[in-house]
């Protein structure tokens, strides 16, 4: 008997995959799009028109008398009067940032709206600040003042980057 040749056989490999980069890709990837898809989510304030209340009746003490004006100018300076500037109600003024500058004139001025008001109406009376920060005043100039609102509980203002002229004036003469 002849040897015959014996058939070779082929090692069996092992046939394993490691899956641990794929799983860690995989959260990568799930944490990635839920950071992104809270990021995308719209980001909104809320608008108050006054006209939310119909049935609220005349306002008691409307118009400039509301209103008071601030101007951010440059090296920390304040100046804010209330009304109109062509005929303010109480005169420009400068102040500081703080519990005993603006702060305490806004306070003073919410309180002087409250008693003017006598209860009459059924909502309270509202402070409408409008902000105008001038190109040389700084960004933590305008976040100061929104603190400000913030602090003082008004609800009511707008940021406004135009100047009248007399408030150009104003400004450049303190």
């Amino acid at each position: 008997m002849q040897n015959l040749p014996q058939k070779v056989r082929s090692k069996k490999l092992n046939s394993r995959v490691d899956l641990t980069a794929m799983v860690s890709v995989s959260f990568l990837l799930i944490i990635f799009f839920m950071v992104v898809g809270e990021l995308s989510k719209p980001k909104s304030l809320d608008l108050n028109t006054g006209r939310d209340c119909d049935d609220c009746g005349v306002y008691p003490y409307e118009g400039e008398n509301r209103s008071v004006t601030i101007l951010l100018g440059e090296n920390n300076k304040i100046i804010y009067y209330v009304g109109l500037i062509a005929s303010p109600i109480k005169k420009p003024k400068s102040t500081t940032y703080g519990k005993n500058g603006i702060q305490k004139e806004l306070i003073a001025r919410i309180e002087s709206l409250q008693k003017h008001s006598n209860g009459s109406s059924k909502r309270k009376p509202n402070l409408i600040v409008i902000i105008k920060p001038t190109k040389k005043s700084n960004y933590g100039n305008l976040v100061d003042i929104l603190d400000e609102m913030k602090m003082t509980g008004i609800t009511s203002y707008f940021i406004v980057p135009e100047f009248t002229p007399e408030e150009s004036k104003l400004l450049a003469s303190n």
